[in-house]
């Protein structure tokens, strides 16, 4: 089995107006039951939004913290899933139906099998 990281991205700005994102969140709720029952779930987190990040960058050898995000973007990660699957296809597959359910994109990538 391998493990894969999947980052879920979210369009900065105002999120769903609550009762739409209630719903949103049930689905990805049975979702996530589905991957731990598949015993595929391996770790889970979200983030709070980019601009409560912090920097931190070595520039001429002195240290340089700034307000983030990291990058300017109308996106930035919203939050994650580690899985743990056979192959690159089973963890495409739960990608999509999480992007089926949220419409939100989803980078997979691997994870170093000593990660």
């Amino acid at each position: 089995m391998k493990q894969y990281i999947l980052t879920v991205y979210q369009p900065d700005g105002d999120t769903p107006p609550a009762d739409e994102l209630a719903k949103i969140m049930q689905r990805v709720d049975a979702w996530s039951e589905e991957l731990k029952a598949a015993g595929a779930w391996v770790f889970t987190g979200g983030l709070y939004p980019a601009d409560t990040a912090t920097v931190v960058r070595l520039r001429a050898g002195e240290t340089l913290i700034t307000d983030g995000p990291y990058t300017e973007g109308k996106e930035h990660i919203g939050g994650f899933t580690i899985i743990r699957v056979a192959d690159l296809d089973a963890a495409l597959k739960w990608a999509e139906e999480f992007t089926r359910i949220t419409t939100l994109p989803v980078e997979v990538r691997p994870m170093p099998a000593d990660a």
